[in-house]
């Protein structure tokens, strides 16, 4: 099997240097106002706002060229399968698989985490160990807490340090000749640390195991090439990306979707179906049963389309600069302290402050209307490694500025006077 070459990104020169003004006019969202006050959007984290491009595709298809797909022979059932196949080769070169049926498309990073832990998952025997790390997500953890019910397996944890950083060696101890996967985060959700994946991905496999990356975080950040990786499995999700919700990717090695059983069954995923016997689809149809979410693929290809207009590079630059002048300006607020202090970080501020609850805080924020997240960001193990039932976490991304968290940063003063 050839790979094939690495989609190119589309031109960046218009946005160098980096012009967040005119990105932000893409986002029609960001013009409105809360309480009174201009929205400053700081849960990109959770879920990203939409540019029109998104809007527009998505609009567009509905009105011109909705219908089914691969079941039609008529002009707008085959134009749909067109355009619902484009948005899979899309995604193969935002992830340089080497072919497209590498790509699965799911309702979200749960779902393609699901479909593992039930469908390779269901080779593992009694004993086999599965290496998770101690600040997943909890996507990540209960599949295979589940498998561990069904199956027999053991669950090992991976421990980070006092900054949030995986302790590698340790990683490595945990390595054994029952290592059967490693599932880890690429980039934390709950406090933004950059895991060393690669490292991750040499080690686990010169012990025999697979590995699985949960890139939700990591997708809308960085470059994502899943060959010079050569992680098993990738799953992310469109709406971190800009992209519509409902819609998902599991990047899997052609050999293992092969030899794994389907984790749905219906329609689409079946070559041949009578009451005696069924025959299934190659993947990645054997793992998409039924009416797939072709709106929402469209959209995730017009999503990937408008940060390649941007560059990575230049999306990266910009997010470092954020998270330096807010890490800056939060470690002079009294009385709150930083969780999460990697020294790879994506732009996520995770915090608390001494005496007021996280729940308070984005309350009173958010009457300034400033958007962020409180309580335990479906991270609970995390919050339990930093000694905390949750914090309040600012997420930055390619449409925020500087002065956002500037005003994040007046807004917490007032918390402090609120609580003294």
């Amino acid at each position: 099997m050839t790979s094939q070459p690495r989609r190119s990104p589309l031109p960046s020169d218009n946005f160098a240097p980096y012009d967040v003004e005119r990105v932000r006019a893409d986002f029609p969202i960001l013009g409105r106002k809360v309480h009174g006050h201009p929205l400053v959007f700081l849960d990109t984290a959770a879920s990203a706002q939409k540019p029109n491009a998104v809007l527009d595709a998505m609009d567009r298809f509905c009105r011109e060229d909705y219908a089914n797909v691969h079941r039609g022979v008529y002009y707008l059932s085959e134009r749909a399968t067109h355009a619902y196949e484009a948005a899979r080769e899309t995604v193969r070169g935002f992830v340089n698989a080497r072919e497209a049926a590498e790509i699965v498309f799911t309702r979200n990073t749960t779902e393609a985490i699901n479909l593992v832990a039930a469908s390779h998952g269901a080779n593992f025997r009694p004993g086999d160990e599965i290496i998770l790390s101690a600040i997943e997500h909890h996507s990540n953890i209960v599949p295979w807490q589940m498998l561990r019910e069904r199956a027999g397996i053991v669950l090992r944890v991976a421990p980070v340090d006092d900054s949030g950083e995986l302790i590698l060696d340790a990683f490595a101890d945990l390595l054994g000749p029952r290592t059967k996967l490693v599932a880890i985060t690429h980039i934390s959700n709950a406090i933004g640390t950059v895991m060393p994946v690669a490292e991750i991905v040499r080690l686990a496999h010169a012990a025999g195991a697979r590995v699985l990356i949960d890139g939700s975080q990591a997708a809308p950040h960085q470059a994502i090439d899943v060959q010079a990786l050569d992680c098993d499995f990738y799953a992310f999700t469109g709406h971190k990306l800009y992209g519509p919700t409902g819609i998902g990717v599991l990047y899997g090695k052609a050999e293992l979707l092969a030899a794994m059983p389907p984790y749905q069954s219906g329609g689409e995923m079946i070559r041949s179906v009578s009451f005696e016997k069924t025959e299934y689809a190659a993947p990645p149809a054997r793992f998409e049963a039924g009416t797939p979410n072709i709106v929402g693929a469209i959209g995730l290809a017009a999503a990937i389309d408008y940060v390649a207009t941007i560059g990575f590079d230049s999306i990266a630059a910009h997010e470092q600069a954020l998270l330096r002048h807010g890490t800056a300006l939060l470690s002079e607020v009294k009385g709150l302290r930083l969780v999460g202090t990697a020294r790879h970080k994506a732009a996520i501020l995770s915090f608390v402050i001494d005496g007021v609850h996280p729940h308070d805080v984005a309350t009173i924020l958010d009457r300034s209307g400033i958007a962020v997240r409180a309580g335990h960001h479906c991270a609970q193990p995390a919050m339990e490694r930093f000694g905390v039932s949750g914090t309040s976490r600012a997420s930055c991304g390619l449409y925020t500025r500087l002065d956002e968290l500037d005003a994040l940063a007046q807004g917490l003063a007032r918390v402090r006077e609120i609580f003294g």
